[in-house]
Formats: structure tokens, C-alpha cells, sequence
């Protein structure tokens, strides 16, 4: 069993992911019971069901991923800002958070860089057209090893367009344990990869205290 499988939610995650599938299980029911009705449309009902399930993914790969990254770098709410200023900005990055396997033959033709995890540091190494903005950071504990990394590609075939970034982020999951955080240069959006998995995240949560509060709201709840 990996360490991740260890991993259980806090309550407080717990109760709001309660409340998220009392309101689906509220709009399926009420869908069974309109569903006949031959002037009814349920397309709107669709897309709700659909915006709390996203909202739950989000919410959970976001409290995992702090629980992932703690043990491993102090320097999670500097990263955390970090990608929202890029997600903000449509900055595309593309970080390695080393845990427990070694990655120099994995990582290669980095820039060495040997500076502390700070939020204006990564923000100016992906600055769109910069030297580095392209390749990969390697973050080691505290540390910014290295930019403008080479990660290898994912040559699984998944169904839609994956761009370079993201691929890399995928291949590189799949050959160690690395956690790689990626920031879509075209939608902003911040997803993490572990285990050739992409999951969406909100890098506004990534610090879990600052969020997880048993008054979350429910979207699409009252």
C-alpha cells in the first residue's frame, strides 16, 4: 500500500464533501420525479450536479496535495501562492517537488539555481519569454535546485489534447514519486500529477488552513 492509500480526510473535508453529495442526491431525486414530464429540461440540472462534482474533486485534490507536499517542504503557502499569481496571469510553470526517490537520472540539462522556495522566484522564472520559463523547476525540500529542467514525456495515450507541460508532468509521475504542479500557459488552470494522474486543484487551498473551515459553502447548496 503506498503512503498516499494511508491518507485519510479530516473531518471538517468530511462534512463538506457530505453536504456537496446531500445536494446531488437532492437534484438526482429531484430529476427522477420531473424526468417524465415532457416539457421539462434537465440540462440545467446536468450542469449543477456537474458543478458540485468538479468543486468535490477540487476540494479533495486540493487538501491531498497539502497532505502530500507537508511532509516533504516548509514551503507549500510560498508554492501556493506562486501558482495562483501564475494561474492569474495565464504563466504556464511547471514544478518538481521531490519525495523520496532520487530524480538526477530522471531530470536533466537543469540550470542550477540553489535559492530558497519563494513565491517571486518562480513567478520571475516563468515570466513568459525568459531563459527558463519553458523547462521544469526542481524543488528539493526548501530548496530550488534547479530551472529549465527536461522531464520525460508520458507516451500513454489518454483521450483529449494534452499540451508539452503536461505530458511531461504525467511522465515524469510515472517512472517516480514526485509531485509535479502545472499551470496551463492557455486556461490558467493548476493540476497536480501523481501516478500518471492529473488531478485539478485550486492553489488557493493548498494551505488547508487557510480554507478548510467547517462553514465552507456548498455550491449549489442553500
Amino acid at each position: 500500500m503506498n503512503n498516499e492509500d494511508e491518507l485519510g480526510l479530516s473531518e471538517t473535508i468530511q462534512v463538506h464533501l457530505k453536504k456537496s453529495l446531500s445536494t446531488i442526491k437532492a437534484d438526482i431525486e429531484n430529476m427522477l420525479e420531473t424526468i417524465d414530464q415532457k416539457e421539462c429540461c434537465i440540462l440545467n440540472e446536468f450542469e449543477q450536479i456537474h458543478s458540485v462534482f468538479t468543486d468535490m474533486q477540487m476540494t479533495a485534490a486540493s487538501y491531498y496535495l497539502n497532505a502530500y507536499l507537508s511532509p516533504y517542504t516548509d514551503r507549500y503557502v510560498a508554492l501556493s501562492t506562486a501558482l495562483q499569481h501564475l494561474s492569474e496571469r495565464n504563466h504556464g510553470a511547471l514544478i518538481v517537488v521531490k519525495r523520496n526517490d532520487a530524480l538526477p537520472s530522471l531530470v536533466h540539462s537543469g540550470i542550477p539555481v540553489g535559492a530558497d522556495v519563494s513565491h517571486t522566484l518562480l513567478e520571475s522564472i516563468f515570466y513568459p519569454g525568459g531563459p527558463l520559463h519553458d523547462g521544469a523547476v526542481l524543488v528539493d525540500k526548501n530548496q530550488i535546485v534547479s530551472a529549465g529542467n527536461v522531464l520525460p514525456v508520458s507516451k500513454v495515450l489518454r483521450e483529449g489534447k494534452l499540451g508539452t507541460r503536461h505530458r511531461a508532468a504525467m511522465g515524469l509521475s510515472e517512472i517516480c514519486d514526485a509531485l509535479i504542479l502545472v499551470v496551463s500557459e492557455e486556461t490558467g488552470r493548476v493540476s497536480f500529477a501523481l501516478n500518471g494522474t492529473l488531478y485539478p486543484v485550486r492553489p488557493g487551498e493548498m494551505d488547508s488552513r487557510l480554507v478548510f473551515s467547517p462553514d465552507m459553502a456548498v455550491p449549489g447548496g442553500d
